[in-house]
């Protein structure tokens, strides 16, 4: 069931919704035009049933003391050929006392008012009919009466020219109806496939794209509802597309680094092959041990960075000042060999936040280990942790040779390294820290330390209280 969902078309949907909504509106529309026709033919038949009645009440006299009628055949002849069936007609005075006609036609539904004809639908011989009935008084009251005596006259036909006529007009509108229905649904289907020619559009650009074409998807000619996807769309090609280029350009930055020590080793191994002095061998594999372990930090740091690009976020609730003490006491003994003072500040006993716990440690590790190393012997490293109103701030500070100013501004690009550092070095660990500290929503600085002496090296991160 989910997978015939997701085939599901957007034009199948819409007709599916729309369709039945539009049949639901004509079994509406047919019952009021039932109704209005059924209305509208007892408005007509009506008129000719009270023509009928007044015509027999035309023909009642009283002169000869009781109650006559002179019946109007030729007319009753006439209405039960318009009527397509049978007529019944009764008239009686009031009180039943007298009775012309079919006497056990049905009574009127209500009270019966005088002057006021009044018609209702009934049986008689198990058939449906229309009665309309009229009272009026009688000007000479009959039968010995003192009171007020009136006459009520019924008239009944069959309903076969009625329904009839309610059938033509119904059937004519079911004709209209359907008309309309297929003309809605052929309009309906062009307008989705004329609303949707945009998408068609989208889609031909994409497919004919090249595998390496990764510009955003041209939205001036998508229309306003769609753009919003197509938008999210252009969003996510633009990140992917820096990715993959921070991805080229790393390669190429590797390669390139990889080649020169790889090249050293090559050579210092011919060297040793050659030599024959023991100890001029010894020398030899020793720089080569020097060479390897440097090749082999480089090729971790790169892997490190690629792993902090490429890692999935997840975040957790994280104590700054304790993570970072903790790893300053990882970091005392390498300090103590260096003959380096490395010491920890905190204001506060805890700063929470959520945070990458094992990419912030490997963020401070990454900055501990440039201090140590470029610190001299008897110098200061520092590790502070503080708060600024929302922004948490992880510090280390060193006394060591610094950055020149005018080189600041790049210190954090792969592979840069300080025009007065003299050590062998990757260039990645500031790289590291940046991008660990872009990845949680923060950002890293750079300054001159104490009296200008030393650097600082800030990672601030964003505290959601």
């Amino acid at each position: 069931m989910l997978e015939a969902w997701h085939r599901w078309s957007l034009r199948r949907t819409l007709l599916l919704v729309l369709l039945p909504g539009m049949l639901l509106l004509v079994v509406a529309e047919l019952s009021l035009t039932w109704r209005t026709s059924l209305d509208a033919a007892n408005a007509a038949y009506d008129r000719s049933l009270l023509g009928a009645i007044k015509a027999i009440d035309a023909n009642i006299s009283t002169e000869s003391g009781g109650l006559s009628v002179e019946l109007p055949y030729r007319m009753l002849e006439f209405f039960e050929l318009t009527a397509s069936g049978k007529v019944y007609y009764r008239v009686a005075t009031d009180d039943a006392l007298v009775e012309i006609g079919n006497a056990d036609l049905p009574p009127p539904s209500g009270p019966l008012m005088t002057g006021e004809p009044q018609f209702s639908d009934s049986r008689y011989f198990d058939e449906p009919v229309r009665v309309g009935t009229y009272a009026r008084l009688l000007g000479d009251p009959i039968g010995g009466s003192l009171g007020d005596q009136r006459v009520v006259i019924q008239v009944a036909e069959t309903l076969g020219s009625r329904n009839a006529f309610t059938r033509g007009l119904v059937l004519q509108s079911v004709q209209r109806d359907l008309l309309l229905i297929l003309l809605a649904s052929a309009l309906l289907a062009a307008a989705i496939g004329w609303a949707l020619q945009p998408l068609r559009r989208l889609r031909d650009d994409v497919r004919s794209r090249a595998p390496q074409d990764l510009a955003p998807m041209d939205t001036t000619r998508i229309p306003a509802d769609v753009r919003p996807l197509v938008d999210a769309i252009n969003h996510h090609v633009v990140r992917n597309r820096a990715l993959t280029e921070a991805r080229r350009r790393f390669i190429d930055d590797a390669s390139h680094q990889l080649r020169t020590p790889l090249a050293t080793l090559t050579t210092q191994v011919g060297y040793a092959l050659r030599e024959e002095d023991p100890q001029r061998q010894r020398d030899a594999l020793a720089a080569i041990k020097t060479q390897l372990d440097e090749a082999v930090r480089q090729t971790n740091q790169m892997l490190s960075l690629a792993r902090t690009d490429a890692v999935e976020l997840e975040v957790e609730p994280v104590d700054l000042v304790g993570l970072a003490q903790q790893i300053t006491r990882d970091w005392w003994p390498a300090a103590r060999d260096g003959g380096i003072d490395l010491g920890f500040d905190a204001p506060c006993a805890r700063l929470d936040l959520r945070a990458h716990a094992a990419l912030l440690r490997e963020a401070l590790s990454n900055l501990l280990h440039n201090a140590i190393r470029y610190t001299p012997r008897g110098g200061e490293v520092t590790v502070a942790v503080g708060r600024q109103e929302s922004t948490a701030v992880l510090e280390v500070i060193d006394s060591g040779p610094g950055i020149p100013a005018d080189e600041l501004p790049r210190a954090g690009e792969r592979f840069f390294r300080a025009s007065n550092v003299l050590l062998p070095g990757s260039g990645l660990g500031l790289a590291i820290v940046r991008s660990i500290a872009q990845r949680h929503g923060g950002t890293m600085r750079l300054a001159a330390g104490p009296a200008g002496k030393g650097l600082v090296v800030s990672i601030e991160l964003p505290v959601a209280d």
